[in-house]
């Protein structure tokens, strides 16, 4: 496992649309290994393909006092209601900003031996996935700030914490 540079806007990977994982190789589960690692190391609780230079659907979770997982090829299958909250990103370093996430979303997508499976999440894991995936259609949370002049300086999580989505 390896710490990978984390990619910042405007890097071009960041605004493409990621590519089909067609099969979960020996690389595949490098690089979910090595994006989980990434996350941890700049305190992320979600990190995406595209932020480590990849232009792949592959996401990574990892929520405080839970075991990180990964899902390939994710899709949002349900949203239910909107809620607005702040919001910062590793590949967008010392800005952050209200967005509208849902409520809570349901994701469908395939683990790192890729068996099918689903997750719902509410809050920050449901936040966190609508992130990532956003991650994978070249899409930025600036872009989903009403204003960019509504962007602010975001402060420096305490160290250990995971707060950046």
């Amino acid at each position: 496992m390896a710490v990978r540079p984390v990619s910042k806007h405007p890097d071009t990977v960041l605004r493409q649309k990621a590519k089909k994982v067609p099969v979960i190789d020996k690389s595949v589960k490098t690089l979910i290994d090595d994006m989980i690692e990434t996350m941890f190391a700049n305190n992320g609780c979600g990190l995406a393909a595209p932020q480590v230079g990849v232009s792949l659907r592959c996401i990574v979770i990892g929520m405080p006092e839970e075991e990180p997982f990964a899902i390939v090829n994710p899709e949002i299958v349900k949203r239910v209601g909107d809620r607005d909250v702040e919001e910062a990103c590793l590949s967008v370093p010392g800005l952050a900003g209200e967005v509208k996430r849902s409520v809570s979303v349901i994701v469908k997508g395939l683990d790192r031996y890729g068996k099918p499976f689903r997750v719902k999440g509410r809050e920050l894991l449901g936040q966190a996935l609508e992130h990532e995936i956003d991650h994978l259609n070249g899409v930025l949370f600036i872009d989903r700030v009403e204003s960019l002049d509504k962007l602010h300086k975001k402060e420096q999580p305490v160290s250990g914490a995971t707060e950046t989505v």
